[in-house]
């Protein structure tokens, strides 16, 4: 029989943990103190140790890193109602085998307790501690909770990570919390959007160039994997990238060296590696778009990050502190009511956090109260958008998209069944839609990126790389 020391403030905790773990077939002893812990263990140390973060004498944490260090084949499993990235990283600081926030499932906590006695595993190495206002992730909803917990277990090490995810969800703040939170966080950040660079140019940008190595290249330019020695390479919107340059990114997380384009010389680089996309990339390799042996190298520990839309409790505190570093930053300071709460917590947010974050900062500036109600979020968003599961096409563009469905099929029928109709079918109403947008405001493009819901330099290379020419705000040509 195993003996399961529960150290928890609140009786009924310890009630109902130690009831399920004795029917499990465990002998449990309960406290409530640290105190009382330490004098449980000068009696011998048990088989696991389940505790709590907020105790009334301390923190159990910080506590327990002194019983680890006593006791270091201790399987640890923390408990806390501090449901943060901080909590998760710190229970992984002390070795803890495992950390379950609360409200938590009884059947999870006896499995963890089952999986520690089994194979007496540790949580993560070594790692450093946060506050959680330096953190740059907010949410305690359960989807967030999954992922912190993976993040506090990848940060001490070098493993490669795919961060997946909607375009505003936050992809690269994990990346950033990763490098931030590890033993590379001395050295450089980098990060390289392969959607944003000319195809011709990823190859330079990634590995750099010799002098005279193409037109242009007046000097030697150091790549991004040089610019990254000894930190982190963050390669976003990774499912973007063309097969050429897939390729030779597969042959540097095999080798761990390249050349610079013109150059002869090796070069060895020490970087971890973390990748992101808002792509299927599984989809893109059956079709034949991303190479099945460098998903598989870059998708060594999976990350995916929820929408926000499937994590919506998590909307008030995101709004809140939205608003807060809005007034740290120099706006006016607001705060909104339970009316408005409701409508945020109602919308769908197609664009995520990134959405939330850019309504919160306009209603700073732009708000008349001091308190935002719900008609200052209705005037901004409107009333809370239907699902898209009932949201009802209009009968003219439908008909529209199945004739244009029809005419890729009669020109090119393969298209129909190799995984490329969405971007096609994408790539011809884009061009309308931005020509359309860039009319009915005039040619201005910050006014029409603002209509689209993207950014001015998202809507610049749109633009570049569909071909549609640049008019200033008179109609007329522009030579930029």
């Amino acid at each position: 029989m195993s003996h399961v020391l529960v150290v928890d403030d609140d009786a009924a905790i310890r009630t109902v943990v130690g009831q399920a773990l004795r029917r499990c077939g465990h002998d449990v002893t309960s406290v409530a103190t640290l105190a009382q812990l330490d004098r449980a263990l000068a009696g011998g140390a048990p088989d696991i140790l389940v505790t709590d973060v907020v105790l009334p004498d301390g923190d159990g944490i910080d506590h327990i890193r002194t019983v680890a260090e006593r006791y270091p084949a201790l399987p640890i499993i923390v408990l806390s109602a501090q449901n943060t990235l901080t909590t998760a990283v710190r229970a992984a600081e002390v070795g803890a085998y495992e950390y379950l926030p609360k409200p938590f499932d009884l059947d999870a906590l006896t499995q963890a307790v089952a999986g520690a006695l089994a194979r007496g595993g540790v949580f993560a190495d070594d790692g450093p501690g946060e506050e959680e206002q330096a953190l740059p992730l907010i949410g305690r909803s359960a989807a967030m909770q999954t992922v912190y917990r993976v993040i506090a277990r990848v940060v001490s090490n070098d493993l490669t990570v795919l961060i997946s995810g909607e375009s505003g969800t936050g992809k690269e703040l994990v990346a950033r919390a990763i490098h931030d939170l590890g033993p590379r966080r001395a050295a450089p950040f980098v990060a390289i959007n392969m959607a944003a660079i000319p195809r011709e140019l990823i190859e330079a940008e990634l590995f750099g160039h010799e002098r005279g190595a193409f037109t242009g290249a007046a000097q030697r330019n150091a790549g991004r994997f040089e610019q990254a020695a000894g930190g982190t390479l963050f390669l976003d919107e990774i499912g973007d990238m063309p097969m050429e340059a897939q390729t030779r990114l597969l042959r540097v997380l095999q080798s761990g060296e390249f050349t610079t384009v013109g150059g002869a010389r090796t070069i060895r680089t020490d970087v971890r590696i973390l990748a992101a996309t808002n792509r299927e990339l599984a989809q893109q390799v059956q079709s034949g778009q991303f190479r099945e042996d460098l998903f598989y190298r870059l998708n060594v520990v999976p990350i995916a990050l929820p929408s926000l839309r499937e994590r919506r409790q998590d909307v008030p505190l995101l709004a809140r502190h939205f608003l807060d570093l809005a007034a740290a930053q120099g706006l006016p300071r607001r705060r909104i009511d339970a009316s408005a709460v409701d409508l945020l917590v109602a919308h769908d947010w197609p664009g995520n956090v990134r959405e939330l974050e850019n309504l919160m900062r306009r209603l700073a500036v732009l708000a008349r109260d001091e308190v935002i109600d719900a008609d200052a979020i209705r005037a901004m968003i409107g009333r809370p958008q239907a699902s898209a599961a009932s949201a009802v096409a209009d009968p003219d563009l439908a008909v529209a998209i199945r004739q244009l469905i029809d005419r890729i099929a009669r020109e090119r029928p393969e298209a129909l069944d190799d995984g490329t109709l969405y971007d096609r079918v994408i790539g011809e109403v884009e061009r309308p839609l931005i020509e359309a947008m860039l009319a009915r405001h005039g040619h201005n493009q910050l006014r029409a990126a603002r209509a689209m819901g993207i950014n001015r330099n998202t809507l610049r290379k749109r633009l570049d790389t569909l071909g549609i020419p640049v008019r200033g705000t008179d109609g007329t040509a522009s030579g930029t």
